[in-house]
């Protein structure tokens, strides 16, 4: 794993009022909501809710140091992660099940989101991650203008599943740093059946080419962390119904070989995975290996991979103070 690297971060960031317009835009993008590929059209800003059942006012889950994402994402002191509640996809084995289809989370003003980044900052994070919130841009972006004014100075990474319109990626042009998207799916019936996204495919690979080119590859200062660039997430699924090999065929013709993966082998059959037989187990030690050995083979150099143990590590608990076993400190 060599992605390039560089001694200092010198960003191309938009200013504090700059970015409070891309607010205000997305918040016109909310009202009728058109933020993500649903486009339920429905008013949010009056508090009318669509497929994610997210309100006008952005939810949160939990704000802490994470230690379970990659390497230059996580370093010493953690990703400072920022968990929205609510999401426009229904995978059936969501890991974060209790957020993303449940009612587990708080709102937050954009005053009170900023406070939490300054502090995630003050704890040595590496980074700013705010996991799944595209349907709270607006928010977003208003607390991101609040900290930064105020002295925040970490890289943003925006975690997503990839299902994201063209329209929202433009809004964070010049303020995302890192881009970490899943490309889930090669199949849309897959798509459709496992997370409710008949367009998935088209759709979340539209959105990782727009990612790419406000980005580039992968970055790295020298101490190894990520300060720009794209890391694609790709989870292993049993029975290879995640079409891994396409999936990695698509990456190879459309991005170069030195594009920055993650192969994932954490599945696990959670949530309401036991109603699809074929995917009720776990991913097997030969099924993931296959899937590695594939993208060495067609020449990726730059592949992060897991340990199959992670299938019994990470999982959260978001009704608990603390969602993570580990969190506090680095797993073992």
């Amino acid at each position: 794993m060599r992605p390039d690297s560089q001694l200092f971060y010198r960003p191309t960031r938009l200013s504090e009022k700059e970015i409070l317009e891309r607010a205000r835009e997305a918040r016109r993008l909310s009202s009728p909501c058109r933020l993500c590929p649903r486009r339920c059209r429905v008013d949010r800003v009056s508090g009318e809710k669509g497929y994610c059942g997210a309100g006008p006012v952005p939810t949160i889950a939990a704000a802490l140091p994470h230690f379970g994402e990659e390497p230059p994402l996580t370093g010493s002191g953690g990703a400072g992660t920022l968990f929205f509640s609510r999401c426009n996809m229904r995978c059936v084995y969501c890991q974060n099940h209790q957020i993303s289809q449940g009612f587990v989370g708080y709102e937050v003003s954009p005053a009170l989101l900023a406070r939490e980044m300054l502090a995630l900052q003050d704890a040595r994070c590496s980074n700013i991650e705010p996991v799944s919130p595209g349907h709270h841009l607006s928010g977003l972006l208003a607390a991101l203008a609040i900290a930064r004014r105020k002295g925040l100075t970490l890289p943003v990474v925006y975690n997503t599943n990839g299902y994201e319109s063209l329209e929202t990626l433009d809004l964070l042009d010049g303020i995302v740093d890192v881009y970490l998207p899943d490309l889930k799916y090669a199949s849309n019936e897959i798509a459709l059946r496992y997370s409710d996204a008949a367009d998935y495919v088209e759709t979340a690979r539209e959105a990782v080419l727009a990612m790419r080119r406000q980005v580039g590859n992968l970055v790295v200062d020298m101490r190894g962390l990520a300060i720009k660039g794209l890391i694609i997430r790709h989870l292993t699924l049993p029975g290879n119904a995640a079409g891994s090999e396409e999936t990695l065929a698509w990456i190879g013709e459309h991005m170069p070989r030195t594009v920055t993966i993650s192969l994932m082998a954490q599945y696990s059959p959670l949530y309401r995975s036991n109603r699809h037989a074929e995917i009720n187990r776990r991913v097997s030690e030969d099924e993931y290996d296959r899937v590695v050995d594939l993208a060495w083979r067609m020449g990726f150099r730059n592949v992060f991979v897991q340990d199959p143990a992670s299938q019994e590590v990470g999982i959260p608990d978001f009704e608990q103070e603390a969602p993570f076993h580990w969190q506090g400190e680095p797993p073992n």
